[in-house]
C-alpha cells in the first residue's frame, strides 16, 4: 500500500506543480495572454498543454493505483513497478512538453512518457479487470 500511496502522492504533486507553473507563466507574459496562448512555442502554451495533458491521465491512473493498493496491500513487485513506471512516465512526458521547442513537435521525452503512460495504464486496467473477475 505504501507504493500506491507514494505513487498517487507524486501524481498529485505533479498536477499542482504544473498548475502553479501555468499561473507563474501567466503572470510573466510580456504580450497579451491570447497571443502567448496562440504561440505553440511560448512558455505559457507549453505550460497549459503540460498541465492539461497531465489532468487527462492522472485521475484514472490514481484511481487504478489506489484500487490495486487497497485490494493488494502486499503488492507483487511487478505491480509496484507498474505504478512507479506510470508516475515516471507522467513526469517524463511533462518535462518533454515543457522543454521541447513547440507543443506540436515530437521529441523523445514526450514519446517515452506517452508510451509509458499507455503501457502502464493498459496493464493496470487489465490487472484490475482480472482481479474483479475473480470476485464474481
Amino acid at each position: 500500500m505504501a507504493i500506491a500511496l507514494l505513487s498517487v502522492g507524486l501524481l498529485g504533486l505533479l498536477v499542482f506543480l504544473l498548475g502553479a507553473n501555468v499561473s507563474r507563466e501567466r503572470q510573466s507574459v510580456a504580450v497579451t495572454q491570447f497571443e502567448a496562448e496562440a504561440n505553440p512555442k511560448s512558455g505559457l502554451r507549453k505550460s497549459i498543454r503540460a498541465h492539461g495533458n497531465c489532468i487527462e491521465y492522472v485521475p484514472m491512473l490514481s484511481l487504478m493505483i489506489l484500487a490495486l493498493g487497497l485490494r493488494l496491500p502486499l503488492l507483487p513487485w511487478w505491480i509496484a513497478a507498474l505504478m512507479i513506471g506510470a508516475v515516471v512516465s507522467r513526469y517524463v512526458h511533462a518535462a518533454g512538453i515543457l522543454t521541447g521547442g513547440s507543443i506540436y513537435e515530437a521529441n523523445m521525452m514526450k514519446r517515452i512518457g506517452a508510451g509509458g503512460t499507455y503501457i502502464t495504464g493498459l496493464i493496470l486496467s487489465i490487472v484490475l479487470i482480472v482481479r474483479a473477475s475473480g470476485l464474481f
